[in-house]
């Protein structure tokens, strides 16, 4: 994805110099939302914060943009960090704008979703072995080059992975040593390994309103500290 840039509103918020709570972020603050029409916007307070909200957001007549839900939301267990200086391992959330290749669960697609769906199986494995060719990818069953002791059974997380949309981070030209499964899922007991987690409910609502037909993206941030929306 092309490099992007952020409004000074949403810049200044991000940089600090304006208070938190001052403005409240939205598409209408981002030069660059992706292209399509539909956004969800994931905000810390701080670069170390473990939880903030999450809103979604679509564009309606004349440009307008509508907020459509919201939740609250939580961050890595070592809070936000810029998504190219992110280590794999570090427990941290990468912020960025990031597109939505698709959506998997252990769960049946909620009705009305039309994001492709992937159904987790036994079988299902996300790589994230740095040495296997199918690194930071769905693998069905777990590729031979692919260790198990440096990927996910996707089954065995029945709590957080009963829904899941996959966060495009890292993944369409995976740079090795960033990290991988990056996901927008259930809450699980507490802040996340690097992922973004809402309530299940939300996950729901957001599976059921994601339209692939409209680009959608996610834009994470935060409202103090150095960490900056980019997009690649």
């Amino acid at each position: 994805m092309r490099p992007g840039v952020v409004a000074l509103a949403f810049l200044l918020l991000l940089l600090g110099a304006v208070p938190a709570g001052a403005v409240e972020p939205s598409p209408l603050s981002l030069t660059d939302t992706g292209g399509g029409g539909q956004l969800i916007l994931a905000q810390a307070p701080r670069a170390n914060s473990t939880s903030g909200t999450l809103g979604w957001w679509e564009r309606r007549r004349g440009g307008k943009w509508v907020k459509v839900g919201s939740a609250v939301a939580r961050f890595g267990v070592k809070g936000l960090v810029e998504g190219r200086a992110r280590k794999q391992g570090s427990y941290t959330t990468p912020t960025g704008l990031y597109d939505l290749p698709y959506a998997f669960g252990i769960n049946a697609a909620p009705s009305g979703t039309r994001v492709k769906y992937r159904r987790v199986s036994g079988s299902s494995w996300w790589c994230e072995d740095t040495r296997s060719r199918v690194h930071n990818r769905w693998s069905e069953p777990l590729a031979s080059d692919c260790r198990a002791s440096e990927s996910e059974r996707l089954i065995s997380y029945a709590t957080q992975y009963a829904y899941g949309v996959v966060i495009g981070y890292n993944y369409a030209k995976p740079v090795k040593g960033r990290g991988a499964g990056i996901f927008l899922h259930v809450n699980g007991r507490g802040a996340t390994a690097g992922c973004v987690s809402v309530p299940v409910s939300a996950m729901r609502r957001i599976l059921g309103w994601v339209d692939p037909r409209k680009a959608p993206h996610i834009a994470i941030g935060t409202v103090s500290g150095v960490t900056g929306i980019t997009r690649y």
